[in-house]
């Protein structure tokens, strides 16, 4: 409705003018804040509800940011065009903007993904030693975008989520115990038989494998310059380490002991045909 000057010097007449513009604006403002209020407390609602359910609260508190950054877009819109602003032009803007970003962080948003997922499925779990990558190291923090990791020589290591994702993940904590293999090897001329039964022997010394799995010795291979024995047997995860290099070492003390060679790679060179040119001439 156009005001004209007859109009405006006219109280009646203003005021038939001017309710609908007081009306729009007051409905806007309604939708605007009442519609705010409403998507809060939905929001938290939802996240209380899923971190009851043990969801991880990463996720939620980060999915519920951008569940109401969206419907706060929505809002802001309906109440934008109840002023009688087209609002046609605008979500086409706000769509239009929505796919430049999203091109743009493309590798950002396939990291996010991936993140969702490792959040959700859980293949490993802050503490953990992992292999993801083709990086090992502790696991520090796991982003929405990123894991962080503590690396064997105490670098910080961050690993975009796509990678982590998209590869292997090997977790070496995730369950209790863990197998320790040895290659122990012996030269041919060394005694088979005995060098077996040491094996045996220190295996049954070592308190901290257990007895179920039992502990191995087998001949798996005869090499070009040695015959080789799988040592292996079962510890708590923790202690893997240690007892792997504490086996390794007594391996070598008592093989040194007993007088049984462990062989190194060599070559045997004929040069007969050489030596009976030599005397020919």
């Amino acid at each position: 409705m156009s005001l004209t000057l007859e109009k405006l010097t006219d109280p009646v007449a203003l005021t038939e003018a001017a309710l609908p513009l007081v009306f729009n604006v007051v409905a806007a403002l309604l939708i605007f804040f009442i519609g705010k209020w409403v998507a809060r407390k939905v929001i938290d609602l939802i996240k209380a509800t899923a971190l009851k359910r043990n969801a991880d609260p990463t996720l939620v508190g980060f999915l519920g940011n951008v569940a109401y950054g969206i419907v706060l877009a929505v809002i802001l819109i309906s109440a934008v065009g109840r002023l009688g602003v087209d609002t046609t032009s605008a979500a086409a803007v706000l769509g239009g903007a929505a796919l430049a970003i999203g091109l743009a962080l493309q590798g950002q948003l396939a990291s996010f993904a991936a993140g969702v997922m490792i959040i959700m499925f859980r293949p490993f779990r802050t503490g953990d030693f992992v292999q993801v990558a083709g990086t090992m190291g502790t696991v520090e923090d796991i982003k929405i975008v990123a894991t962080v990791l503590k690396s064997l020589d105490n670098q910080e290591l961050t690993i975009p989520n796509a990678q982590v994702w998209g590869n292997i993940i090997t977790n070496y904590s995730v369950r209790p115990t863990r197998r320790v293999d040895i290659l122990a090897s012996i030269a041919y001329s060394a005694d088979l038989r005995r060098a077996k039964q040491l094996l045996v022997d220190i295996l049954a010394e070592e308190s901290r494998l257990l007895e179920d799995p039992a502990p191995t010795v087998v001949v798996t291979n005869l090499g070009d310059n040695s015959v080789d024995f799988a040592v292996r047997g079962f510890c708590s995860t923790a202690e893997w380490w240690a007892v792997r290099c504490d086996l390794i070492e007594r391996i070598k003390l008592r093989f040194d002991d007993e007088g049984i060679e462990i062989p190194f790679p060599q070559m045997d060179v004929h040069v007969r045909d050489m030596v009976e040119a030599t005397r020919a001439a």
